[in-house]
């Protein structure tokens, strides 16, 4: 994993045009390093996968670039995999019992998906966000002082809260009991500090990060659970950026106990970006007869079960 958080740490945020550049800088000797390291080179691997969708479309770009010349040079087929789906397989890597069907909560800097993993490769969304959680830890933590990136800033400081401190709103769609929506929760968070500015009263930075931990933590968990309940799911994993979180991880394993589902979660290096998700992903799209094209092209935009 090249990492390149410490460098946008200077921006509060992803800057699209640094992430690509870096991209094309690291993309050669990571692929170096991984082969060195897994005692394998191009020519004893059966295919190239790479994530094409969604995401940055210049991230994007280098990516499909790199493994199409490779798949090229080196004869093998291509497979182009879903972020998402990369996400939901990093499950496997750890839990060779699960298989489909279940039910998968993935919770991203960019998305938070109800998916209804019907086999390996098939996909529902069952619920959906309007806007994602992990940007409500980002722009929370940016509010409070605490800088980017904001989920494992909020956690770490919430250890030192009362979660129950500040009744932050727990979030509802009107039209979709499945549904998330947090911009109402980061507007509240935003209101509170404002209040507390104009009343000259001093802010507890850790009651803030524990109680919006809890208010979000209790949204996702609430849903999943009338999701598995709906659809008759006794099996229920989570994925995502977010799913690292150890209030998330924790609530969600007693409330799955409670009601005699099984729990599945990656381990915390598993559920940031990483290869060993898509490569997952990628071996059940191969022996499924998935293959691509030269044609293969970024699309930011990609839903989860489009070819």
């Amino acid at each position: 994993i090249s990492s390149q958080i410490e460098l946008h740490k200077l921006y509060g945020g992803v800057v699209p045009e640094i992430a690509s550049r870096k991209h094309v800088e690291k993309v050669n000797f990571v692929v170096r390093e991984a082969l060195k390291e897994a005692g394998e080179t191009l020519d004893s691997i059966d295919a190239i996968a790479v994530t094409y969708g969604p995401g940055l479309v210049g991230a994007l770009l280098v990516g499909v670039a790199e493994a199409k010349a490779l798949a090229f040079a080196k004869n093998k087929p291509l497979v182009g995999v879903h972020h998402i789906e990369g996400h939901i397989c990093a499950n496997y890597i750890e839990h060779p019992d699960l298989e489909p069907p279940f039910l998968c909560l993935v919770v991203s800097g960019g998305h938070t998906h109800l998916v209804d993993v019907k086999d390996y490769g098939k996909y529902e969304i069952i619920g959906c966000t309007r806007d994602a959680a992990g940007e409500a830890f980002d722009k929370v933590a940016r509010a409070i002082g605490l800088g980017y990136p904001g989920g494992p800033k909020i956690e770490a400081l919430a250890r030192e809260g009362n979660k129950d401190a500040i009744a932050f709103p727990r979030a509802k769609v009107s039209d979709s009991k499945m549904d998330f929506s947090f911009s109402g929760l980061k507007s509240s968070v935003l209101n509170y500090l404002n209040k507390c500015e104009m009343k000259g009263e001093e802010v507890n930075r850790a009651d803030i990060a524990a109680s919006f931990q809890k208010a979000v933590v209790d949204v996702l968990v609430e849903h999943t659970m009338q999701a598995a309940a709906d659809f008759g799911m006794k099996k229920v994993a989570i994925a995502g950026g977010v799913a690292s979180n150890g209030a998330l991880r924790t609530a969600m394993e007693k409330a799955c106990t409670e009601r005699g589902y099984k729990f599945y979660r990656p381990s915390p290096i598993f559920c940031t970006d990483n290869a060993a998700m898509i490569g997952v992903a990628a071996y059940y799209e191969y022996i499924r007869g998935t293959r691509h094209s030269w044609d293969l092209n970024a699309v930011p935009n990609l839903k989860l079960g489009e070819r």
